[in-house]
C-alpha cells in the first residue's frame, strides 16, 4: 500500500527528445518492446497530460459507439464494448500513479493534481451516462434470459451494473449533479491528503542530526545508513561534510531502528514526536482536509440512502455490513486485550530494574524495552537474523517459494527499460514453461521515493480480442536500505516479512486467469484481497523453507532451529500488543466512516480520535500526536471502511495455512492447487464462495489464535 527526483533518475526516466516535431507520445504510439512492456526510457512529463486527454477522448468516442448503435443491448455490445473501452486510459493512469510513488518527482506531482479533476469530471460523465446506463441495466435485467453467459460473464454484468448504481447512475435530478460535484471534490481532497503525507515525510523538520556520542545503542547498520544519510543531503545542499554528523529520517529504513535501539530515552521521544507530529499543523496540514473528506463521503453515503458511509462502503466487501466487522473488531478485543496488558506490564517491570520503580512505560519505549525483554527471555533480537537475510539470497529464496508451491520461475530481463537503476525486471514462467508476466522489482529507499512498501501493477491480465492471454506487468516496491561501501544487504526478519507479503501480492496479480481485466488478479474485493499477501508471511518461520536461502553471509551456515524457535516466541509475545495496535486504527477508520451528522470545521481531532480508540487505549497521549493527519490508507489510500479488512484477511491467512500444516507439508501439491485456484479466479466468483470451496468451511478466528500464541 513523492519525494525529490535525483539528477541520475531523471536522466534514465525522462529522456528529452532532441526533436519535438518527430517525436510521438510513447503512451500513443506503437508499442513494440517485449511483452510490450512500459517505455520508461521514452516517457516525458509532458507526455502524461497530453495522452490522458487523448485517452479520454477516445474512451468517449467507444462510449459514444455504444449508446448511438441501433442493436438491442447485448453482453456482448454492450458490456464487454464498455469493459474495453477505457483499456488506454487505464494503463497511462497506472503507470503515472505507480511513478508518483516510486518516483516522486514534484513536476509529475503537479501533472497529478492538474488531471484529477478533469479525470474525476470523466469518469462522472461516463457514470451518469443515461443512455450507457440504460443500456446496462437492460442487458442486467435479462440475465437470466440470456442462456449462452458463463457465470463469468454473468459475474461481470453484475459487478459493472452495481458499479454504476454505487457512482449514481440511479440518481435522478438535482441529486445526479450532486454526486458529479462531491466526486470531484472527494478525489482533489484525497489526491490533496496524500501529497502532504510525501511532502511532510521530507520536510526537514523531520530531520534528526545526531554526532556520534548520542548513537549509543543502535546497531552499526543503522549508523552507517545515518551516515550515509548525512553526506548524500549536505552534498545535496551544498554544504561541507566533515564526517561528524549522523541523520535520522521519519522515513521507516531510518526511524524504525532508532526507536528500537536508541539508549538516548529522550532522543526516542523526540524522534516519535517528529513522526506523529505530521500533517498536524504548518504547511502540510491535513487536519481540515480529513474531516472535509469524512463529510463529503457521508453526504456521497446519504444521497444513496445510506446513514453512514460504511453501511455504502461495506456493500461490496467479504463483511458486507457494519455490523459484521464491529462483530470481528470485538471479538479480537475480547482475545487480545488482556494478555496485551500482561505483555506490558512484564515489560515495565523489566525495564523498571534498570530505569528505577517509578518508570512508566510510553509509546516511545515500547519498542526498545519489548526487544531488550525479548532478548533477555529469548536471547534474541532482530539483528540476530539479519546476517542470514542477504538480499541476493532472500530474493532468490522468496522467488523460490512460489516456484515450491506453483510451479514458477523467475529470469531477469535486461532488455527491457526501467525508470530507475535500482529497478529488476523478470519474465515469469508457468509450471509448463508458458509466459507468466513481467514482474519489476524496487528495492532500495531513495529520496522522492513514497515511504513503506506496495505492489502495484502497470497493466492488469486479460483475454485480448483475438483470444489471447494479455500478460500482467506487476511491480512490488519497497524501501529497504541501500548498501554501504562493500557491505552486503542484509535485511531484518521485518523486512524479509515486507518482502513475503507484496510478492503475495504480486503472485496474486501475476497468477490471474480471468477473462475480463476487471475481473483479474488483485481486483478482488479489499478485504479479501490481503489473504494472498498475508498467507505468503507464515513461510518466515518455517525451516524447510529457510534453509532455501537463509545462509549466514559470512560462514554460509543455514539458520538453526533454535534461532527460529526464538523468533517464534519472540513474535508471539508481542501478538497481542500488534493485534491491539490494528485495532487502534480499525476503530479509528470505522469512527470516521461510521459519522451520521458531518463533522463541524471546529471539531477537535485529537478528541475524536481519542475516543475512537478510547476501548482499545494503549498508551497515554502524547500531547500533539495523533494517527488521523497522517493515515494514508483511509483517507487517500483506498482503506475507506476498510482498514479492518487487514485484521479479516489475517484470519482468513492463518486458517488458510493452517490447511497446509494439517497435512504434514507446507509445500503439499494438493492444498498449493487448490490455493492456486483462489489466487487465478480474481473476482470471477464470490470470495465467500471461494475460500469455502478451498477449505470446506467458512474461516474461524482458531488458527489464528493458536499463530499468535493467545490460545494453546
Amino acid at each position: 500500500m513523492k519525494r525529490i527526483i535525483g539528477g541520475c533518475l531523471a536522466t534514465i526516466a525522462f529522456m528529452t527528445a532532441t526533436s519535438a516535431q518527430a517525436r510521438v507520445n510513447p503512451f500513443l504510439d506503437t508499442n513494440t518492446l517485449p511483452h510490450a512492456a512500459v517505455p520508461f526510457d521514452k516517457i516525458q512529463i509532458s507526455d502524461y497530460e497530453d495522452a490522458i486527454k487523448a485517452a479520454m477522448q477516445q474512451q468517449n468516442q467507444a462510449i459514444d459507439a455504444i449508446v448511438n448503435q441501433r442493436s438491442v443491448p447485448t453482453f456482448e455490445n454492450t458490456i464487454v464494448a464498455y469493459e474495453h473501452s477505457g483499456d488506454l486510459l487505464g494503463s497511462i493512469l497506472l503507470t503515472m500513479s505507480n511513478l508518483e510513488s516510486a518516483v516522486g518527482d514534484p513536476a509529475l506531482q503537479e501533472v497529478v493534481s492538474k488531471v484529477t479533476p478533469m479525470l474525476s469530471e470523466h469518469s462522472t460523465n461516463i457514470m451518469l451516462n443515461e443512455k450507457l446506463w440504460e443500456r446496462v441495466k437492460a442487458v442486467y435485467d435479462n440475465l437470466d434470459k440470456d442462456t449462452s453467459l458463463t457465470p463469468e460473464d454473468r459475474r461481470l454484468t453484475e459487478e459493472i451494473y452495481k458499479d454504476f448504481v454505487e457512482n449514481g447512475a440511479n440518481l435522478q435530478g438535482a441529486n445526479r449533479e450532486k454526486f458529479r460535484k462531491l466526486s470531484a471534490e472527494l478525489s482533489n481532497l484525497t489526491v490533496k491528503f496524500g501529497q502532504n503525507i510525501s511532502n511532510d515525510m521530507k520536510n526537514p523538520e523531520r530531520r534528526l542530526w545526531l554526532t556520534a556520542d548520542q548513537l549509543a545503542g543502535l546497531p552499526e547498520s543503522a549508523i552507517a545508513a545515518a551516515r550515509q544519510e548525512a553526506a548524500e543531503v549536505l552534498a545535496a545542499e551544498g554544504k561541507t561534510d566533515d564526517g561528524t554528523q549522523y541523520l535520522f529520517t521519519v522515513f521507516f529504513p531510518s526511524y524504525s531502528p532508532f526507536i528500537k535501539y536508541a539508549d538516548n530515552r529522550e532522543l526516542r521521544k523526540k524522534m516519535y514526536y517528529l513522526y506523529n507530529t505530521r500533517n498536524s499543523a504548518g504547511e502540510y496540514d491535513n487536519t481540515q482536509i480529513l474531516k472535509d473528506i469524512a463529510n463529503v463521503r457521508l453526504e456521497i453515503a446519504n444521497l444513496f440512502g445510506y446513514k453512514s458511509y460504511a453501511d455504502y462502503a461495506l456493500n461490496r466487501r467479504m463483511a458486507k455490513n457494519a455490523a459484521n466487522v464491529d462483530k470481528l473488531l470485538g471479538d479480537l478485543q475480547n482475545a487480545y486485550m488482556e494478555p496485551m496488558k500482561g505483555e506490558l506490564a512484564e515489560i515495565t517491570e523489566f525495564a523498571r530494574k534498570t530505569e528505577g520503580p517509578d518508570f512508566n512505560l510510553e509509546a516511545w519505549d515500547y519498542s526498545y524495552w519489548n526487544d531488550k525483554l525479548k532478548n533477555a527471555k529469548y536471547a534474541f533480537n532482530d539483528e540476530d537474523m539479519r546476517p542470514y537475510f542477504e538480499l541476493g539470497n532472500t530474493v532468490k529464496g522468496v522467488f523460490g517459494l512460489a516456484n515450491s508451491l506453483y510451479g514458477y520461475t523467475f529470469k531477469e530481463n535486461k532488455d527491457v527499460p526501467v525508470y530507475h537503476p535500482d529497478v529488476k525486471a523478470y519474465d515469469v514462467f508457468e509450471k509448463d514453461g508458458s509466459y507468466l508476466g513481467m514482474l519489476y522489482t524496487d528495492f532500495y529507499y531513495r529520496p522522492g521515493k513514497a515511504p513503506g512498501a506496495w505492489m502495484t501493477e502497470y497493466r492488469g491480465e486479460y483475454v485480448g480480442e483475438d483470444g489471447k492471454r494479455v500478460e500482467p506487468l506487476i511491480s512490488i516496491v519497497m524501501n529497504f536500505s541501500k548498501p554501504t561501501g562493500s557491505d552486503p544487504v542484509l535485511l531484518t526478519p521485518y523486512e524479509v516479512e515486507t518482502f513475503l507479503h507484496e510478492f503475495g501480492h504480486a503472485i496474486h496479480g501475476l497468477s490471474g486467469k480471468a477473462k475480463y481485466q476487471s475481473q483479474g488478479g488483485t481486483n478482488v474485493y479489499r478485504d479479501f484481497v490481503e489473504l494472498f499477501s498475508q498467507f505468503n508471511e507464515n513461510y518466515l518461520t518455517q525451516k524447510k523453507f529457510l534453509d532455501t536461502f537463509a545462509r549466514h553471509y559470512k560462514t554460509g551456515k543455514k539458520m538453526p532451529q533454535s534461532l527460529i524457535d526464538k523468533f517464534i516466541k519472540a513474535s508471539q509475545y508481542g501478538a497481542a500488543y500488534a493485534c491491539v495496535r490494528q485495532l487502534n486504527f480499525g476503530n479509528l477508520d470505522m469512527a470516521y466512516h461510521s459519522i451520521t451528522e458531518p463533522m463541524r470545521a471546529s471539531a477537535d481531532v485529537a478528541a475524536f480520535e481519542a475516543e475512537a480508540i478510547a476501548p482499545v487505549k494503549i498508551f497515554d497521549v502524547l500531547p500533539g500526536t495523533m494517527i488521523s493527519p497522517s493515515f494514508g490508507h483511509i483517507f487517500s489510500g483506498g482503506y475507506a471502511a476498510g482498514y479492518y479488512g487487514y485484521k479479516w484477511a489475517e484470519v482468513l491467512d492463518a486458517d488458510a495455512f493452517a490447511a497446509f500444516l494439517e497435512t504434514g507439508n507446507i509445500y503439499d501439491k494438493k492444498t498449493a492447487a487448490k490455493f492456486l485456484k483462489m489466487l487465478q479466479s480474481g473476482n470471477t466468483v464470490d470470495p465467500e464462495a471461494l475460500y469455502e470451496e478451498f477449505r470446506g468451511r467458512p474461516a474461524t478466528i482458531d488458527a489464528l489464535l493458536i499463530r499468535d500464541g493467545i490460545k494453546k
